[in-house]
């Protein structure tokens, strides 16, 4: 199957997960808890498969091997603590914004970490230019934020330090990309890789939320019975983890991310359209927004993402 049309489903599969643990927040609500919800059922479902996938427990071996020839640093593969981060903002943020405009602008910090992860070749994959398609693709997505949300910026539930909140966000991602491409490199195996970031972000998360729970800032609520798509927040996170990180290697962190931004942006939309977060709405900005950042993943284009080796210093 092609590269962009994975990236594409990959980025897709990150609306979803934006609306299922949006909702699991909601119904929470306490977003600490729902990330860590969907992070503990991602590690479980990540665990089982390896007990029944011997390419797996070879990928841990080939990392293990690979951080004791100090192939990659041991910090590294600790990148699964921003995806616990991003998890816990976005279920944060989506319950406030809706999920198209949270997308629209986690994909601006996405696009600027992005160029710069691979301009000092972060991936694994090689160092790529910062030409100025690139910077043009990551400016007018950046501009489609603001357009996006230009309406709403004095409603109740919106405010500009909510959006920037969202850009954090995508800054998290792209920098988690670009180590999931090394990690991936030395492991060979995108399910390790899954592992690594579903244990390492459920401890974090556990961390937190069990020193919220001792300061009495945060208080554990009982899990409802349904419904129950709400619990599959994990199950995206490792499909997706194991899609990005072989993809990332051979498309570059920008490249990958203006791919997906297509696919986010279709599923976003859909999805704020049949099943909206409560008091959301659609208006023609956030159309226009959309629109705008897709010109964005044009005017970036493959061309300009293809990789630069040894003529870069």
């Amino acid at each position: 199957m092609r590269l962009d049309l994975l990236a594409a489903i990959s980025g897709a599969m990150i609306s979803i997960q934006a609306r299922i643990n949006g909702e699991l927040s909601h119904q929470l609500n306490n977003g600490l808890q729902a990330a860590l919800v969907s992070f503990g059922s991602g590690l479980l479902i990540i665990s089982l498969i390896t007990v029944f996938n011997p390419k797996l427990k070879t990928g841990l071996r080939n990392l293990r091997e690979a951080v004791r020839q100090k192939k990659i640093a041991r910090w590294k593969l600790f990148a699964g603590a921003l995806g616990g981060l991003f998890v816990a903002i976005q279920t944060q943020t989506v319950p406030l914004v809706g999920v198209a405009i949270f997308t629209v602008a986690s994909i601006a910090g996405q696009t600027v970490m992005s160029l710069f992860v691979d301009r000092i070749g972060y991936t694994g994959g090689g160092k790529r230019l910062i030409t100025r398609r690139r910077v043009l693709a990551v400016v007018i997505t950046i501009i489609a934020v603001a357009v996006s949300v230009i309406d709403r910026v004095d409603a109740k539930n919106l405010s500009f330090f909510t959006v920037l909140i969202g850009c954090a966000a995508g800054l998290l991602v792209g920098f988690q990309r670009a180590l999931n491409g090394q990690i991936n490199e030395h492991s060979k195996e995108g399910f390790t890789t899954s592992l690594l970031n579903f244990a390492s972000g459920t401890v974090l998360l556990a961390t937190v939320f069990l020193i919220g729970i001792a300061t009495s800032k945060v208080e554990f609520t009982p899990l409802p019975i349904g419904p129950l798509w709400m619990y599959l927040g994990g199950v995206m996170g490792v499909i997706y983890i194991s899609f990005a990180a072989s993809i990332v290697q051979q498309l570059g962190v920008l490249t990958f991310t203006l791919f997906s931004v297509g696919g986010q942006l279709v599923s976003s939309l859909i999805i704020d359209i049949v099943a909206p977060t409560k008091g959301v709405s659609i208006s023609h900005y956030l159309i226009i927004g959309i629109v705008m950042t897709y010109a964005g993943v044009l005017a970036g284009g493959v061309s300009g993402s293809q990789t630069k080796r040894s003529q870069i210093p």
